[in-house]
């Protein structure tokens, strides 16, 4: 018997919380799975999980194990890669990706088919969520992430600009006036989405305001109708307001105080080699973005 039997079937276990999954994951039955675990464990002389009729959880031992396995995993990936690479001259591979909905439907998504007509050898794996995925946990090669950062041991690339704009339509502001300093924005009806506090930025510092909830949707798109229609104020991104801006359906407020931006980025793992296919569809995103009308600066 060798030292890694077991280990895949404890890893799909391990990051899928269940052996059903795993199976599912490894196109195993869950017996085939179980079995294998019960091995590695009396090898071990080591229990791995906690097993109840409801859940699976890792032991501490299991913990540490888990550590360790998916640096090996990450470690077995890079080396099929760069031998890939080297053998084949293109990249190829499942892509594995995720993004925010809207920004991924509207920007991403289009660039990608693009890509994938390019290199019809690599195939793409990809998640719209607007949840904050774990890509090491999760086994993603690629997030696209918009604004500020959090603290990440991720390599962060910056493949867009994204600066944020304060809008209202005209008839809103004939109806309810137009505000010329933040203090005034308390007196106003304000459309809420995915963040609840808005950002302002003047002289190097910046300035925080929460309004009072009048109506609030986590869709941007919902947001850019609502202000459309005279609901109230937003704080919106470049790429949805641009074309209102232009035709004069949306009017800037506040320029003085202007929101950060903070940008549109590519995040990936950390790595000592990076695939021929992540490190050009980075490249081909960045250069995509870049021709996107809504990026072109008026």
């Amino acid at each position: 018997m060798s030292g890694w039997d077991g280990l895949e079937e404890f890893l799909a276990v391990a990051e899928t919380g269940g052996f059903t999954k795993a199976a599912e994951r490894l196109r195993l039955s869950p017996s085939q799975v179980s079995r294998a675990v019960a091995q590695l464990e009396e090898r071990l002389q080591a229990r791995l999980f906690f097993r109840t009729t409801r859940r699976v959880a890792l032991t501490e031992t299991g913990q540490i194990l888990l550590t360790h396995c998916q640096r090996l995993q990450e470690e077995r990936e890079e080396a099929f890669q760069a031998i890939g690479d080297v053998q084949q001259g293109s990249p190829k591979g499942v892509l594995r990706i995720t993004c925010s909905v809207a920004y991924g439907e509207q920007f991403v998504m289009p660039l990608l088919n693009d890509f994938l007509e390019q290199h019809p050898q690599v195939h793409l794996d990809m998640e719209l969520t607007n949840r904050t995925v774990d890509l090491v946990h999760e086994r993603f090669d690629l997030a696209i992430r918009l604004g500020r950062l959090g603290d990440s041991a991720m390599v962060a690339r910056q493949i867009a600009p994204r600066r944020m704009f304060l809008v209202a339509a005209p008839a809103y502001l004939e109806q309810r006036g137009t505000p010329h300093s933040l203090s005034e924005l308390a007196g106003h009806r304000c459309l809420i989405g995915t963040s609840e506090t808005w950002v302002f930025s003047n002289n190097g510092a910046d300035w925080l305001f929460r309004p009072r909830q009048h109506w609030r949707c986590n869709s941007g798109h919902a947001v850019l109708d609502a202000t459309l229609r005279g609901f109230g104020l937003a704080q919106l991104p470049d790429y949805y307001v641009r074309d209102p801006l232009r035709s004069g359906r949306l009017v800037p407020l506040l320029p003085d105080h202007q929101p950060p931006g903070h940008g549109v980025w590519a995040l990936y793992p950390q790595r000592r080699y990076l695939s021929s296919k992540v490190r050009l569809v980075v490249d081909h995103l960045r250069a995509g973005l870049a021709r996107c009308p809504e990026y072109q600066e008026d």
